[in-house]
């Protein structure tokens, strides 16, 4: 590679960098995931998206506006071939406290689930209950993992198409019996940027498929047809994500959601058209204007 290639490809590599380091900044911001003296047990897998979690959040750790600790964890599922030593092995060489936590749920979802079906779901639930406990233990204040946007996009889809409910994954979430706080500080990245950013860092991948379970079928068929619509309509996939962001309980129909059936007339006040100054037709240029045109101050106030 000539200098002038590897002079291009540092300056493409810098300006990605500081992109997810923008949009994780916002994030924390925007869903307040981070506050002083939080103690952050970041999950790690083995995949890209946990390594460059925790990558960007060390970044982010030595310029915040507060103080917070990070620790690394990995939990040992005793599948067959898990390399064990390159997890501890990469995080001893970045200085950062961790914890491996060693837990046979192999054997449990080999014994449950029929030869030929897929074990992710299960395996998923039992790893999560583990992690759970031991952030109580270890007396971390919020779980972080390594979901990004296309995974809340997908798992919308997931939901919608196979389980008949609007239901996504949020960036920032209380456990169903309140006693943990999980945040998704990738919430506003896309997988494809993370990829890159995951190459160019050299991480140590464990795959995922030690255990010799195929992926969740439904799952893949939902990432090719979101990766088919942004690559025919692009920016359909930030659209989708942001209309998660701006929902009107009103125009849905879920009846506990919304109270439509004690609904009533009210003629108090003007009505809208009655208002309306007739007068002033000037376009306002700022509505047609994203909101994420222009850096937000609180991305500031992280000193990204």
């Amino acid at each position: 590679m000539s200098a002038l290639e590897n002079r291009r490809e540092r300056l493409e590599f810098n300006k990605l960098q500081k992109r997810l380091r923008r949009q994780v900044g916002r994030a924390i911001a925007d869903f307040n995931m981070i506050e002083a003296g939080d103690k952050i047990m970041v999950c790690l897998s083995g995949g890209k998206d946990s390594y460059a979690m925790l990558d960007i959040l060390l970044g982010l750790q030595k310029t915040a506006p507060v103080e917070f600790e990070l620790v690394a964890v990995n939990m040992d599922q005793k599948q067959p071939g898990f390399p064990q030593h390159v997890l501890p092995d990469y995080l001893r060489a970045l200085g950062v406290p961790h914890h491996i936590v060693e837990k046979d749920t192999y054997s449990v979802v080999r014994e449950v689930v029929p030869e030929g079906k897929t074990t992710c779901s299960l395996c998923s639930r039992l790893r999560r209950g583990t992690l759970y406990g031991f952030a109580e233990e270890i007396g971390a204040t919020k779980v972080a993992l390594g979901h990004h946007k296309d995974d809340i996009v997908e798992t919308l889809f997931l939901n919608l198409f196979y389980g008949g409910r609007l239901k996504a994954m949020p960036p920032k979430l209380r456990a169903d019996d309140g006693r943990n706080i999980v945040i998704r500080p990738l919430a506003y990245c896309r997988e494809a940027d993370i990829a890159r950013f995951a190459r160019h860092r050299a991480f140590p991948i464990i795959p995922c498929n030690l255990c010799g379970s195929q992926e969740n079928l439904q799952r893949q068929a939902i990432k090719q047809m979101v990766r088919e619509w942004d690559g025919k309509f692009p920016g359909r996939c930030e659209n989708i994500f942001a209309a998660l962001t701006r929902v009107s309980p009103s125009q849905l129909a879920d009846r506990d959601l919304y109270d439509f059936k004690n609904l009533a007339l009210d003629r108090s006040t003007p009505s809208a058209a009655g208002r309306r100054d007739h007068s002033d037709h000037r376009c306002r240029v700022n509505s047609w204007v994203p909101e994420d045109a222009a850096v937000p101050q609180h991305i500031e106030a992280l000193n990204l």
